[in-house]
């Protein structure tokens, strides 16, 4: 393929491959022409130009297939362009000769087509470059036209088409001509040729003025002949060309009509055009008029369906602003058609033209127009339903009987009702609660006119109204009660009107329907309200047999509705719902005999009626309310349904004696009883199989029923990838509604609600906008096929042969259309059979089974229906699924070989290649892989039968199942069948699509097969990859949608297998254009394409978008791309999709797509992602010039509004089209930009910390302009909050919410540069409260007043609001909530559920107990804090420079104190309700009967849910408010509610309460759990434990400290944030310290008697802790936990096992740091716990693990600070040594050997790389805390010298001074014994080192220091020494500080830190003269230069100035105490 790409042609490369892979070479050489072309230098092309069109011209005449003559047209038209254009006459000629030759043989065919192709292009490309020579080219492919066969006329077309839109206006004198030819073409026998007319006519109207005025009529008349018989592109193309004209006809374009005065048509003229075919179809208007007036033949659907198509074109090429002013006109136009008789003639019709107007109404309104308009077309369509109901009431209310004509009125009445009403609830739907003005505007009236509908005469009018009000209900769930109940008043009111109990029943089972998508539900009194009124109506329905009928249906309607409700609310009505169903059915057979004998056909129809409306009750119990199917239940649904299995069979006895019209009565009977069975387990009616299943073939064998009726479920019950050949893929397109009716099957697609009521509060299926049920007639053969296969897998062998040989009989006894028919129903039934036992896991049966279902199976193979053959052929591969032998399997692979090898005919081929692709697909390639060369070779044969195209199309279809089911068993067969499918790509004419696609279906599964292979460099696999690619690219070229669908699902499978060979420069471009395809399919396809590629290649993909921007604006055919590519990107386009786009597939993928690219990009184009959301939550729908353009409209004349509406309609059509988006992004798409918006500031918290410093995030902003920083946008980000929180819609204002909370919490930390001390929050004060001020107004929805609860307690504990009238503004916001709360249980009239109510309420108290815990926060750190006269700048609440008041730190806390009366009280009875519920189900009787303080008992499971939600704060606060009040005993002031209960059981009922929730929720938090309750709950514990009446509490009952212990640890196991961590510490220290002052409290209380003391505490006498019982282990283990998990290396085990690597210690982390240090310092508290014996027990532990902390972690730092480890270990060792233990004669030897021990350790461990100075410190608290008994051994004595000795000996100044400083105390430890061998061993070291410091002068300060405290020892040990040897002791030390001294000279010139050491021994000998006169005497007399030195320094100290003196004299007295300071003293 390499050779391919050059610029000429290889031929040499050419010449050598095979014959058979010419082709692609040639088609890959144009590929890279086509490339290359474009890009090169001009001077290169026309070097070589003459050869170039030599070997193209050549080509033409080579036969090329249909894409490479594409192509090559193409490219020959690039060439001419971009180089000399002589030779084009020369080209243009030849082509015009080829065409003209006579040669019509197949061989020929394709050079003529190419020449054909050649010419289009050329006048394509260059159009008025080619002067005159058109009119020749035009007349000579008219001529060809008229001689040619389909393929040729399809290309002529084409080109003709090509020719015209190069020429523009130019061609005029051709344009007739082509006209007259084109006509006569619409109505070909090729549906491809009807399509290439269609579009060539479509180019011609943009220039030839007669077609839209002398010729608008014929056009119209021609199109309308063109739909009849037509397919699915037909009607697409015909559709778009009768809209297009017919618009232009309306508004012509400007140029047109500048060159001819033109007269135009009226709006009324063109629609009643239209309306003639959709009224009366292609018959044209003057023929047959008699067949007209007698109301003949209806239209043939396909023009129906395609004249409705034709409508939303027409209106969409108008425009939404045409619409918007037209609406009115359009509206009535539309109800008129289908008022008229002719749309209406049979129901089935009638229901068709319905869905009809309403396709248009809905493609239409729903598309076109923006919110705003949207809602003033509501109120067009409001205004036309109560004009037709007063037509309808004036006809009703004349009794006279004079209007004759008004009972067809009203007949065609109910249909316009029906499409407006539909309309109307979808509308409002949509809307959601934007919809709010339309409802409640009193002028329209909207819920009064929809209400007045249920009393229409028509059922099917009634049951639209409730549909409408359904559709309201759920848009606005706070009209739901107030409807139900208005209803419910009315059907009392009216109880004598048919029309009326049955309208206002509708409407309330309705709404009942609807509550399952309003999630706050309704109060549970409504079901109450409903049964009673069901009960009544049931009972009074024999009272008045004028109502009975209507009385009982309603009656069970609503009971069935009632059952949507839900397990919760049906539970309490069950009872009496299985009374009333007993009693409708006979107690016994003798009853049911009894029965058969009385009664009238009245009776019997009222009886029938009211049985199948309970059966319809049971089933909807059964579907909604699995949970309470329990046996006993079952078993008494059984009685009557057993009943009514045996009253089936007397029915058609009572028919015949009746009449028939008691038939749809039974029908309706069987088809809800087949209905419930199919949910019941078959085991429960096992005991009726044989009856039942007599009924069910009876039932779809069509055995009583003279209709042939078939079934609508083969489509479903076949595969889905058969769509192919059976044409199901409509489903897929925007038409589907429309196109159903068109599907061969019974009644399809003609659903609507009349025919089964109940439908109206079932749930409606997936994918669809309204429930449509189908006839009854096609409804009871659906239920009793799907009953067939539930029953089926449990029947008998015996049984399952003869149905089957029973179906045989049927098949053959009927004849003609009924054996189709009957054939149908019975595959349908087989499929579900079969399904039914794969599903079931159960096998066919034996032999004779097998045989007769095959013999079934195979004879429908051959059946001319291709349904039926899919059908045969599915049903064969499940069978073989269901019987999994492989003899079976090869037996029924044999038969089909030798079917294929000999059959001839068509459908055989067909038939049996689908079966050998089936059975594959059924058993995986392994069961079959034994006939996989056969399979393949026989496919692959049948795959190039070039004779039919249908054999093609199956064939290759089952080669493509092949090739999937296959998997890499295949790999061996891809090379032969990827290079059949490239050659078939190549040959087969594209009017073939099927083929088409089915090869694109191969080519997929081929590209699977071979995977991640794809990206090997091996020359099979380049092959093989390089044909993928040509493969694609020939199919992306394809003009048929789904094959470009195909190709784009190819290039997506090869992007994943091999992405860097798929060439995304223009696959991404190619995607966007299809963004904008009118076929749902391919915008499928490129929205899945782009979803997979913005995965990976995000920024990329937006790149290559802007780049086809930027293409489209540069080149002159901008018209060809209709992009709405603009700045924003393909982003831009997805959001703007999402608004008109309404599948749910198509719309989840466009989410995930902008998800994707959000993720990957938003970071770094923040401005680029902000503005777009901001310009999506922006968006106020405009208002279009309608609105202005009315007000002056009567006044003027005629021919003035017609010009001004010309100008209007130029300017809105031309300029503002192009640059708005069409309709202003709807309130789905603004909450999806409101999600995105918190998605943005999520990444960017995970991108970088600058996002949220707005300091360092300008100065980033000054070193790089480009970047980008959130927190520069904060004014958008809370603009944005703002606009979504205050909108019409409730998900957006939640949403708002959302993002407003996700702000405050991200931002509130934030300072203002600017202003010190303030944060940058502060300026948005008053936008948050305006924000939240909407939610809490009283008609608000309970989930937005509980979110904004939340954001209320986020805003006020953030700290911001600085200003206290700030904060009240909020504050009040809470306070109003807080009253509702207070109002108590069903205090104001509801509107929602009970548990909306919970959730509301609990969310204030939640968020009241957020502020709580925020205000006792910042109380307590005020109060820690030293009150200051200024405070510092540091803290939040700075005083505010404009001098307003000041918050002092306890205004929070007064603004909560009043309310916490009230509110401590609320908060108990809300933690009570919650541990109730905890409670295990068994527990359930415990539960109180009426509920809790904040749930009712009906909402028990949602109610859960709430308070799971909001627990963990309260539980916090009221553990802050009970240990603020000594639990309470200061609110003692509440009334109690039982004198006898004391204060204590109080707080002990308090602490029961508070620690079982506390322990019930740790021991096993959910992994949902947010971390946050946790944190609370540990927190509330830690509170709680602070205050004595809970230590007590806790520590008197030891076990629950242990059980606490217990599960904190597990908490730890499962939970790693340090932060909980930490906090589990904190409540760990607390419970010791409680159980430490109970033990204190002992001791002290028995303080007299001495022996019992010693066994106080743990361990007693014995010293033995019991795990599980003993609170001192519980505390080891967990504090181990915490210390091994930390510090691993503590863990001997760790040290002993091989892999360990002995790790240098390290600096822990800082929280790491401080969780070891809480930890050890609790260990250290352990011993004091335990008896002696028992503190003997665990202080060898103790002590190992402490020191061994301080080996870990006793680490050198820069600043020689304390790590806080190590000072904690520090602390725990003095602890330890100075407890009084050491004092108990019992323990003394065990208690010296640890000491000792210890010591040892910590003299081993200090190592010279170790910070000598903490060990040094240990070494010290060992020597002065312990005895020296203990410690003076010589071998601890000798070691700790050296450590001390190491220490002076140091380097670091730093070390020396400490050594020094902690040898002083040690020196001046009190017992002499101890300190005086350290005096003898380190003094002389000491004396010499300071002696040392005269030579080398201390350089730095901290070497000034180590000698400053050197010196200080030394004149302590003079002070210690006695009086005789003080002469000695002064000898060393006066002259070593004389020796610091500097001589006058010198002093001047020295450095500072000299100058200090000088001065310094100055101070000292001024004060030790004095101190010691007779010594100091002696010493000075003894040595005179020492005096000299002396004298004359302070002569020089003398003479500087008394100011400096005054000024030295304070600097020793400073520096006299010792500057260094641990932090923590620890002597």
């Amino acid at each position: 393929m390499e050779l391919a790409h050059s610029l000429l042609l290889n031929e040499d490369a050419l010449a050598q491959i095979t014959e058979a892979k010419r082709p692609v070479f040639i088609f890959e050489w144009l590929r890279f022409l086509d490339k290359v072309l474009v890009a090169a230098n001009k001077v290169d092309v026309k070097e070589k130009q003459k050869k170039l069109v030599e070997q193209l011209t050549g080509l033409i005449s080579s036969a090329p297939g249909p894409p490479t003559r594409k192509l090559l047209a193409k490219n020959l038209a690039t060439l001419y362009s971009i180089g000399d254009t002589f030779t084009v006459f020369q080209t243009l000629d030849k082509c015009n000769d080829i065409i003209k030759s006579k040669d019509d043989t197949p061989a020929y065919l394709p050079t003529k087509l190419a020449a054909v192709a050649c010419v289009g292009a050329f006048y394509e490309k260059m159009g008025r470059m080619l002067g005159s020579s058109f009119p020749d080219t035009i007349n000579n492919l008219l001529k060809a036209l008229k001689s040619a066969e389909s393929q040729g006329r399809g290309e002529i077309l084409l080109s003709l088409q090509k020719v015209l839109s190069g020429l523009g206006g130019a061609a005029a004198s051709c344009h007739r001509d082509i006209y007259k030819n084109a006509r006569s073409l619409l109505t070909d026998r090729s549906m491809a040729v009807r399509c290439a007319v269609a579009k060539c006519l479509l180019e011609l109207q943009n220039e030839a003025v007669f077609m839209w005025t002398t010729e608008l009529e014929n056009v119209a008349t021609l199109c309308f002949k063109a739909l009849e018989g037509s397919n699915y592109g037909v009607r697409v193309a015909v559709s778009k060309l009768l809209g297009t004209v017919m618009a232009t006809a309306l508004m012509p374009k400007q140029a047109a009509v500048m060159r001819q005065n033109v007269k135009r048509a009226t709006l009324e003229e063109v629609l009643e055009l239209m309306a003639t075919g959709f009224l009366r179809g292609g018959s044209g208007f003057l023929k047959s008029g008699g067949e007209m007036l007698k109301g003949g033949a209806s239209v043939s659907r396909e023009v129906r369906v395609g004249v409705t198509q034709a409508y939303v074109v027409f209106v969409t090429t108008l425009g939404g602003q045409w619409l918007e002013r037209n609406f009115a006109t359009f509206l009535s136009h539309v109800l008129d058609l289908v008022s008229h008789p002719r749309a209406t003639q049979t129901h089935v019709e009638a229901v068709y033209s319905r869905r009809c107007v309403s396709f248009m109404l809905r493609a239409t309104l729903g598309g076109l127009l923006g919110e705003k308009a949207q809602i003033a077309a509501g109120k067009e369509i409001c205004q036309a339903i109560s004009k037709q109901m007063r037509a309808v009431e004036a006809v009703v209310n004349d009794t006279s009987g004079e209007n004759k004509a008004g009972a067809a009125d009203v007949s065609a009445s109910q249909h316009v009702m029906v499409c407006a009403l539909k309309e109307l609830g979808s509308l409002v739907q949509s809307l959601s609660a934007t919809a709010s003005p339309l409802i409640q505007e009193p002028s329209i009236g909207l819920l009064e006119t929809v209400t007045s509908v249920l009393l229409h005469p028509s059922m099917a009018a009634r049951l639209a109204a409730a549909w409408c009000l359904r559709c309201v209900a759920v848009a606005l769930p706070y009209q739901l009660t107030p409807l139900l109940d208005r209803c419910a008043e009315r059907i009392n009111n009216l109880k004598s009107s048919p029309e009326a109990v049955s309208g206002y029943s509708f409407a309330m089972a309705a709404l009942l329907g609807g509550v399952h998508q309003c999630p706050l539900g309704i109060p549970h009194s409504k079901g109450k309200l409903v049964v009673s009124i069901a009960e009544d109506l049931l009972r009074t329905a024999a009272q008045n047999s004028r109502l009975s009928l209507q009385r009982t249906q309603a009656g069970w309607l609503l009971l069935g509705a009632l059952m949507t409700l839900g397990p919760s609310l049906v539970r309490y009505h069950l009872p009496k719902m299985l009374l009333l169903w007993r009693n409708v059915f006979p107690r016994s057979q003798k009853e049911l005999e009894a029965e058969k004998a009385r009664g009238d056909s009245f009776t019997w129809q009222v009886t029938l009626e009211g049985r199948a409306g309970a059966l319809c009750a049971m089933r909807s119990f059964v579907a909604h309310c699995p949970e309470l199917l329990t046996e006993d239940v079952i078993r008494r649904l059984m009685t009557p349904i057993e009943c009514a299995m045996t009253m089936m069979s007397h029915v058609p006895a009572i028919i015949k004696v009746h009449g028939a019209h008691l038939k749809a009565s039974a029908a309706m009977v069987r088809l809800r009883l087949y209905d419930i069975l199919a949910l019941l387990p078959p085991k429960t009616y096992e005991g009726s199989f044989n009856a039942l299943l007599r009924e069910l073939v009876a039932e779809f064998t069509l055995t009583d029923n003279s209709a042939n009726t078939t079934t609508s479920l083969l489509r479903s019950l076949c595969h889905y990838d058969d769509s192919v050949l059976m044409g199901s893929w409509l489903q897929e397109t925007d038409h589907k509604s429309i196109e159903d009716q068109l599907q061969p099957n019974s009644a399809s697609g003609s659903g609507a609600l009349e025919h089964d009521p109940s439908s109206i509060y079932l749930r409606v299926p997936v994918g669809e906008a309204i429930p449509g049920p189908l006839p009854l007639g096609v409804s009871v053969i659906d239920a009793s096929v799907a009953l067939f296969g539930v029953v089926f897998p449990h029947v008998s062998f015996k049984h399952r042969l003869q149905m089957l040989d029973h179906f045989a009989e049927c098949i053959k006894q009927a004849k003609g259309v009924r054996q189709q028919a009957v054939q149908l129903n019975i595959f349908t039934a087989v499929l579900s059979a079969l399904k039914g036992l794969a599903e079931n896991k159960s096998t066919l049966g034996p032999e004779e089974v097998r045989k007769s279902a095959l013999a079934l199976v195979m004879g429908a193979l051959d059946n001319p229906n291709p349904i039926l053959r899919c059908a045969a052929g599915e049903a064969l591969g499940r069978m073989a699924q269901v019987v999994g032998e492989a003899t079976f399997i090869a037996r029924m692979a044999q038969y089909s070989f030798d079917k294929l090898k000999s059959a001839r005919d068509v459908v055989s081929r067909t038939g049996h290649s689908l079966a050998l692709g089936c059975l594959h697909r059924y058993v995986g390639g392994i069961g079959s892989g034994q006939h996989l060369k056969t399979s393949v070779s026989i496919l692959l044969a049948l795959a190039q039968d070039g004779s039919s195209h249908e054999v093609q199309t199956w064939a290759l279809h089952s080669l493509a199942l092949i090739v999937d089911s296959s998997g890499p068993m295949y790999r061996g067969y891809v090379e032969p069948t990827l290079s059949l499918v490239l050659t078939l790509l190549l040959t087969v004419p594209p009017s073939h699509t099927e083929v088409h696609q089915c090869l694109g279906r191969c080519l997929g599964a081929l590209i699977t097969t071979v995977g991640p292979e794809l990206q090997g460099n091996g020359a099979t696999i380049s092959t093989i990859r390089s044909s993928c690619l040509v493969g694609c690219a020939i199919m992306q070229d394809h003009s048929d949608s789904l094959v470009q669908a195909a190709a784009i699902s190819c290039l997506q499978q090869l992007h994943m297998f091999a992405p860097r060979h798929v060439n995304l420069s223009s696959l991404v471009p190619c995607l966007c254009v299809h963004l904008c395809s009118s076929h749902l399919l391919l915008r499928r396809a490129a929205v899945a394409c782009l979803r997979q590629l913005a995965q990976r290649e995000a920024a990329e993909v937006c790149e290559y978008a802007m780049s086809l921007a930027k293409r489209a604006g540069d080149s002159k055919d901008s018209t060809t791309i209709n992009l709405n590519i603009t700045e924003t990107g393909l982003e831009g386009v997805l959001f703007g999709m999402l608004d008109r786009e309404t599948d749910r597939k198509l719309c989840s993928d466009i989410h995930d797509t902008l998800g994707h690219m959000l993720s990957s990009l938003a970071v770094e184009k923040l401005s680029h992602w902000l503005k777009l959301c901001k310009d999506v939550l922006a968006a106020t729908t405009e208002v279009g010039g309608a609105v202005t353009f009315e007000m002056g409209k009567d006044e003027e004349d005629s021919e003035k509004k017609d010009e001004m509406d010309d100008d209007i309609m130029f300017t809105a059509l031309g300029e503002e089209n192009k640059t708005k988006p069409s309709v202003a992004p709807r309130w789905v798409t603004r909450v999806f930009a409101a999600d995105c918006l918190c998605r943005i500031i999520l990444l960017c918290e995970n991108a970088d910390k600058t996002h949220f410093d707005l300091a360092a995030a300008r100065s980033a902003q000054a070193k790089n302009p480009k970047g980008d920083l959130l927190v520069l946008h904060l004014s958008d980000l809370i603009r944005m909050a703002f606009m979504a929180a205050t909108d019409h819609s409730n998900q957006l204002r939640m949403a708002g919410l959302q993002a407003l909370e996700d702000i405050i919490k991200k931002f509130a930390s934030v300072p203002e540069p600017e202003f010190p001390g303030h944060v940058i929050l502060e300026q948005y004060q008053a936008n948050v409260g305006a924000a939240l001020r909407p939610a809490f107004s009283p008609d608000t929805p309970s989930d937005i007043t509980a979110k904004a609860c939340q954001v209320c307690s986020t805003w006020i504990g953030s700290g911001v609001v600085s200003d206290l009238n700030d904060l009240r503004r909020v504050h009040n916001l809470l306070l109003s909530s807080l009253d509702k709360v207070q109002a108590g249980k069903g205090s104001s009239s509801q509107l929602y559920s009970e548990s909306a109510t919970t959730m509301e309420k609990l969310a204030v108290l939640k968020a009241w107990a957020e502020v709580y815990v925020v205000a006792m926060k910042i109380k307590k750190e005020a109060e820690s804090k030293p009150a200051k006269p200024v405070r510092s700048g540091d803290d939040e609440d700075d005083e505010d420079d404009l001098g307003t008041d000041v918050l002092p730190p306890d205004s929070l806390i007064t603004l909560v104190q009043p309310e916490l009366p009230s509110l401590s009280r609320l908060w108990l009875a809300m933690l009570q309700d919650y541990a109730l519920l905890t409670l295990p189900a068994e527990f359930s009787s415990q539960l109180p009967p009426d509920g809790g303080a904040f749930y009712t008992p009906e909402t028990i499971d949602t109610a859960r849910l709430h308070y799971r939600n909001s627990w963990a704060p309260v539980l916090h606060a009221v553990a802050l408010w009970l240990s603020s009040t000594g639990f309470g005993g200061a609110e003692e002031s509440e009334e109690p509610p039982a004198p006898s209960r004391t204060f204590e059981e109080l707080v002990k009922d308090r602490m029961h309460l508070m620690l079982g929730v506390s322990i019930e929720f740790l021991c096993f938090p959910r992994p949902e759990e947010p971390i946050e309750h946790v944190m609370s709950c540990l927190q509330a514990l830690c509170t709680l434990l602070d205050s004595p009446c809970a230590k007590t509490h806790i520590a008197e009952d030891q076990l629950l400290a242990v059980e606490l212990l217990n599960v904190l640890h597990r908490l730890l196991l499962t939970r790693d944030p340090p932060a909980v961590q930490l906090q589990v510490t904190a409540v760990v220290q607390e419970t010791i310290r409680a159980a430490l002052d109970h033990l204190r409290q002992q001791r002290t209380s028995q303080g007299g008697e001495k022996d019992s003391q010693s066994t106080l505490g743990e361990g007693g006498d014995t010293g033995e802790l019991l795990p599980g019982k003993s609170l001192v282990f519980a505390a080891m283990e967990l504090l181990v936990f915490i210390l091994v998990r930390h510090l691993p290396q503590l863990n001997t085990r760790v040290k002993e096992s091989p892999s360990h690597v002995p790790l240098r210690p390290q600096r822990l982390p800082e929280e790491s740091a401080r969780l070891v240090a809480n930890t050890v310092s609790i260990l250290a508290e352990l011993p004091s716990l335990c008896s002696p014996a028992g503190s003997m027990t665990i202080l060898p532990t103790v002590l190992f693990l402490i020191t061994g902390v301080l080996r870990e972690t006793a680490v050198k730092t820069g600043d020689n600070s304390v790590p806080l480890p190590v000072s904690a270990a520090l602390q725990g060792i003095k602890t330890i040594i100075t407890s009084p233990l050491a004092r108990v004669e019992s323990t003394q030897t065990q208690w010296t050997g640890l000491v000792r021990s210890s010591l040892a350790s910590v003299l081993e461990y200090s190592q010279p790389d170790m910070d000598e100075v903490s060990m040094l410190t240990a070494i010290t608290l060992f020597l002065l805390s312990a005895s020296n008994e203990i410690v003076g051994v010589t071998v601890l004595q000798k070691g700790c010298m050296d450590r001390f000795r190491n220490g002076l000996n140091s380097s670091d100044p730093w070390v020396q001074a400490r050594c020094y400083q902690l040898l002083l105390s040690v020196f001046q430890h009190s017992s002499r014994a101890l300190s005086t061998p350290y005096i003898h061993a380190l003094a002389p070291l000491m004396v010499e080192k300071l002696k040392a410091v005269e030579c080398s002068r201390p350089g730095t300060a901290a070497e000034l220091q180590a000698v400053q405290e050197g010196i200080r020892v030394l004149e302590n040990l003079v002070g210690m020494g006695e009086e005789q040897n003080r002469v000695q002791l002064l000898a060393l030390l006066v002259p070593t500080l004389i020796s610091y001294l500097l001589d006058e000279n010198a002093i001047s010139s020295a450095p500072q830190v000299s100058k200090g050491l000088h001065d310094f021994a100055l101070q000292n000998l001024m004060r030790i003269g004095p101190l010691y006169p007779a010594a100091f005497k002696t010493v000075i007399g003894a040595a005179p230069e020492l005096k000299t030195r002396l004298e004359s320094a302070i002569r020089a100290n003398q003479a500087s100035s008394k100011a400096k003196a005054a000024a030295r004299q304070a600097q020793p007295a400073v520096q006299a105490a010792p500057t260094i300071k641990l932090k923590t003293s620890f002597f």
